[in-house]
């Protein structure tokens, strides 16, 4: 049982680490357009992320795949950086259903590039680990339920923003995905391999 709370507390803390802030951000540029009443599909968002994060960890802790870390460390940046131009060009419109299903993909993939970012610590404590597999589901259950936190305070926020002050939605999105546009651009330019 200690070590299903470890591995549930390294997830958590793997989210909530303010030394590595990318997966707040990607989180809340990503939600920065719903609402309360759209829970459903946001739920589905955050554990499509989560899937390929445990994916990619699976895959490098079998040593199934390894990718390098500098391009990993450079894709995880154009994630948020993506998604936030994604947001800015797209806020005030609808979104049909063919762009959530393309959301729901982009998603599942840069989960995929955020595990590789944590892979290499990850495998170093996966060494100790009698059960790689439950090691890999308590650290899933941690990620979930710290993005799931992460992802209420931003659509708390967006409520209190858009009822209480009186932010139009497309005004919400925008400031939003801005001011994480500029926090994210400078962990582009300390990653970048070209």
């Amino acid at each position: 049982m200690d070590d299903f709370w470890l591995y549930l507390k390294l997830g958590f803390d793997h989210v909530l680490d303010w030394n590595a802030y990318d997966h707040v951000l990607f989180l809340t540029v990503l939600v920065a357009s719903y609402s309360f009443k759209q829970s459903k599909k946001v739920i589905w968002l955050v554990t499509l992320f989560t899937i390929g994060h445990i994916l990619s960890l699976a895959l490098s802790a079998y040593d199934i795949l390894r990718i390098n870390s500098s391009i990993i460390e450079f894709l995880i940046p154009v994630s948020i950086i993506f998604t936030g131009i994604y947001n800015i060009f797209t806020a005030g419109k609808s979104t049909g259903k063919s762009k959530f299903n393309l959301l729901y993909v982009v998603t599942f993939f840069f989960g995929l590039v955020h595990g590789f970012g944590f892979s290499t610590y990850f495998n170093m404590l996966a060494k100790s680990s009698d059960n790689l597999f439950l090691m890999l589901v308590e650290f899933a259950l941690g990620i979930e339920l710290a993005q799931i936190l992460v992802v209420f305070v931003v659509l708390l926020l967006s409520f209190v923003v858009q009822s209480i002050f009186r932010f139009s939605k497309r005004d919400w999105i925008l400031v939003i995905s801005s001011l994480v546009l500029g926090l994210t651009l400078p962990i582009l330019v300390d990653n970048w391999i070209f």
